[in-house]
């Protein structure tokens, strides 16, 4: 039992100032603790000079999800790998936006937020190229039937985005429009995700990494198929066939919306531990919103760039 009625009973509490510092205890003693030997492994102190070693736990924690998931529930492999992978980064997530805020509250010196988050940064986009890897080794080698039932659900979902691109060339301004809400909803759902469940917003950026991981195995598998067939061995060209879905037309837009929803997760996690540890009247508490807020505007105006090449350039490349 975390909470003894003894030590703990709400009725006890005579203000919600002692509610709060009970609450902030937890955290930090929870945060604090190793009991688990990933969260050891990727403690923020460790990677924050070489943010690199994330990209091999990265690689590990969706590796282990792929045959996880096909292995409990094979029907619902493609949600649920990303759910396997979520579960085992949160961890990581939360501490190293933890870290974060500390290091925006005592720095006196007050520079860029992209600068001064850096660090954290590197270790989320090295995080999430670990994700990617580990998923495009999957469906590039795994069996077919085993890929379109891990991989089915992200499939669909690049078929839409790449149909709808085609489709909206002829009313660019309404589908500039529509694009950017759509973009700027899944931001704001990144920012109530950190808000509400400290480092939530990984679960975007997972689902995200499996997306661009099946385009990108896509191609491959494809590439495979067709020098395969060329080799004049039918069992290794038919082993890697593949419906081809197209990579480039998803890329061209998609890595600058994932960089948004990178930093907006950031920006929701700053928030999210601020208001966990600081009052709301201290210095330090409107130092990581002034952080956060600036972060929130880069995201903003990257996600403008990515629904403007997804209107005028990707169907002016891909015609």
């Amino acid at each position: 039992m975390l909470f003894p009625i003894k030590l703990y009973n709400p009725y006890r509490l005579k203000t919600l100032s002692q509610f709060k510092n009970i609450v902030q205890k937890f955290y930090i003693n929870t945060a604090n603790q190793k009991s688990m030997v990933l969260e050891s492994l990727v403690s923020p102190f460790k990677v924050k000079h070489k943010p690199w070693i994330t990209l091999i736990i990265g690689f590990l924690y969706a590796l282990i999800a792929v045959f996880l998931g096909n292995w409990i529930f094979k029907e619902y492999a493609s949600l649920l790998i990303v759910f396997l992978t979520v579960a085992a980064a949160i961890p990581f997530m939360y501490i190293t936006i933890k870290y974060e805020e500390q290091i925006a509250a005592k720095n006196k010196e007050r520079i860029t937020a992209v600068k001064e988050h850096a660090p954290a940064l590197a270790a989320f986009v090295f995080l999430f190229i670990g994700f990617v890897l580990a998923y495009v080794v999957c469906y590039c080698l795994l069996p077919l039937d085993v890929v379109q039932r891990s991989f089915h659900v992200q499939t669909l979902t690049i078929q839409a985005i790449n149909s709808k691109i085609t489709a909206s060339t002829s009313a660019k301004m309404i589908a500039f429009k529509t694009i950017l809400f759509n973009n700027l909803k899944v931001l704001l759902f990144c920012i109530i995700f950190s808000f509400l469940y400290g480092a939530g917003a990984i679960f975007i950026l997972a689902w995200n990494a499996s997306v661009v991981a099946t385009a990108i195995g896509n191609f491959i598998r494809t590439k495979l198929s067709y020098i395969a067939s060329l080799a004049h061995a039918p069992s290794v060209a038919a082993y890697f066939q593949i419906v081809s879905i197209g990579l480039l037309r998803y890329l061209t837009h998609g890595i600058f919306e994932i960089t948004s929803y990178f930093i907006a997760g950031l920006a929701g996690g700053l928030i999210s531990v601020a208001m966990i540890r600081e009052s709301i009247y201290t210095k330090r508490f409107s130092t990581t919103m002034l952080d956060a807020a600036n972060l929130l505007i880069i995201a903003i105006l990257i996600l403008i760039l990515a629904a403007f090449i997804e209107v005028w350039i990707t169907p002016a490349l891909f015609h």
